[in-house]
């Protein structure tokens, strides 16, 4: 086994921990990443916000590619910094992905946070065999106060709680099984963007048990489902032992489906995901309950069916 598939979890956090905030994609507005700052610093942290986290900006972008590059290599190697928030995710971070060496990241092991288009950088840290957090960023720990249950369960993983279950109630949709494996994933669009690159994240791992969970916003249902024939032909979708679907947002109705998850519950079966538990509309994704996931950590999925008088169950277990 080489060094890199023995995955490396970042220290837990003690009161004065130093947490830095980057912007590694898309301007993000400054009350938001000041409204986050203090909510750090009231749950005892220090916080550093990046030099250009708030500009100058660079069209949509936070701020020019090399500044954007430079803040998230000068918070990875900051000895004191154990913890990167990254503001907000729209479209950046697959710019300089490739800049950064595997060992460089597993040598300086920190806590990467946030979703969206910082899927990307969760496939960076992923290729290095460091575990981060997918979890909601800035604007969710401005606007929600600490114990809000997103910003409860973030912060209780930096603070090194080893061990996460979530029990909700199932979809008419779900699939019952059960599953064991690592649980990989993140928004749909932005992995599907990394496929048979270094940093593809949807190809399950030689000799790996692989749970796999995706959400999106704003695609078009052909288009996920384009993604999700891709991972069909690619032979990943046969593979996985188990698959959440989350929230896909913002996606209208079109003549064959009206919703996404329709279109997933018929294609992920028929192209490959056949006999294996499937739950769906998890709170996992562009909406204020985005419950946080550690990718790279060991997990269970068990969904169980409904009756007639009472819904499933699904309980998704995550061990680090």
């Amino acid at each position: 086994m080489s060094r890199n598939n023995v995955p490396v979890t970042p220290k837990a956090l003690r009161p004065g921990s130093k947490i830095c905030i980057v912007a590694p994609a898309t301007e993000i507005k400054p009350e938001y990443v000041s409204g986050a700052a203090e909510a750090l610093r009231r749950e005892g942290f220090r916080v550093e916000v990046a030099p250009h986290a708030l500009g100058p900006a660079d069209g949509s972008f936070a701020a020019s590619e090399e500044d954007r590059r430079e803040d998230f290599r000068h918070a990875m190697l900051d000895p004191d910094c154990e913890a990167i928030l990254c503001a907000r995710g729209g479209y950046g971070c697959v710019h300089f992905i490739d800049a950064f060496e595997p060992e460089l990241l597993r040598e300086n092991a920190k806590w990467v946070i946030g979703f969206s288009d910082v899927s990307a950088l969760h496939a960076m840290m992923s290729r290095a065999g460091v575990r981060s957090i997918h979890s909601s960023m800035a604007k969710h720990l401005a606007l929600f106060p600490s114990n809000d249950e997103c910003n409860r369960l973030m912060l209780s993983l930096l603070r090194g709680a080893h061990e996460l279950t979530y029990t909700e109630q199932g979809s008419p949709l779900d699939i019952p099984g059960e599953a064991r494996g690592t649980i990989r994933g993140g928004n749909l669009a932005v992995l599907d963007g990394l496929g048979g690159t270094a940093f593809d994240l949807l190809a399950p791992r030689d000799g790996e048990d692989t749970i796999l969970f995706i959400e999106d916003i704003g695609e078009a249902i052909y288009r996920t489902e384009r993604m999700v024939r891709r991972l069909s032909l690619s032979g990943a979708l046969s593979k996985y032992k188990g698959i959440i679907a989350g929230q896909f947002t913002e996606s209208r109705p079109d003549k064959n489906y009206n919703r996404t998850a329709e279109m997933l519950r018929r294609r992920l079966p028929e192209w490959g995901s056949a006999d294996i538990p499937i739950a769906f509309d998890f709170p996992i994704g562009h909406t204020d309950r985005n419950l946080p996931i550690v990718e790279g950590a060991m997990a269970t999925l068990t969904v169980r069916p409904g009756t007639s008088s009472a819904p499933g169950t699904v309980i998704f277990r995550q061990v680090f």
